[in-house]
């Protein structure tokens, strides 16, 4: 399994600096949809979803000072898993104390899924790391390139599209897909490779 690229240290050394809304804006850029992604997958409401979302970046920002780069302690991401895990708990639990007409009856169900083992977690965070990580950087480069060049990396790289069907439909060679692919493969690569550099 390919690793994650680890955060940019100068990136969590910036967002110390509330001030820095660049450092923010980049941090957003990546982490809030995985954030909500992962807090959709316990099966909360769309406005559920976004609050939590906000009460873990609330807390990022309330706790990045604090938080120190430390192998022994863990990487940012689990870190940031833990803070996600966590108040995704506590929202269910409140929940289920105080139920909202929601028509869901499944709050236990979501509880229940979050004792999941810790190393699972980890794995499925890294997962939607790279997932976001990718979707940054395939939103980064897209336009960079023609987009029959594009379409036939997509199709054939992501969505599994066979060469020549992909070829006869954008109208190119298979030469070209070819081409398409392993250019814009490289060009993501070291968009991939910026975002972990400093």
């Amino acid at each position: 399994m390919t690793p994650v690229p680890e955060t940019r240290p100068s990136l969590l050394m910036r967002l110390r600096d509330a001030r820095d809304q660049q450092a923010w804006s980049d941090f957003l850029e990546i982490y809030q949809p995985l954030i909500s992604r992962l807090i959709r997958q316990r099966r909360l409401q769309d406005a559920d979803v976004r609050e939590v979302t906000q009460e873990v970046l609330l807390a990022v920002a309330a706790s990045i000072r604090d938080w120190e780069m430390d192998p022994a302690r863990g990487s940012f991401r689990g870190w940031l898993a833990t803070i996600t895990r966590n108040l995704v708990v506590n929202f269910l639990i409140k929940q289920s104390r105080h139920p909202r007409g929601s028509g869901d009856s499944d709050i236990h169900h979501g509880l229940d899924q979050l004792s999941a083992p810790a190393g699972d977690e980890s794995q499925q965070f890294d997962l939607e790391a790279r997932r976001q990580i990718f979707r940054w950087a395939a939103e980064q480069v897209r336009r960079e390139f023609r987009e029959s060049h594009w379409q036939a990396f997509w199709r054939t790289s992501v969505e599994c599209q066979s060469i020549n069907d992909v070829a006869r439909d954008l109208g190119i060679s298979v030469g070209l897909v070819y081409v398409s692919r392993n250019r814009v493969m490289k060009r993501l690569r070291e968009k991939v490779q910026e975002f972990s550099q400093s």
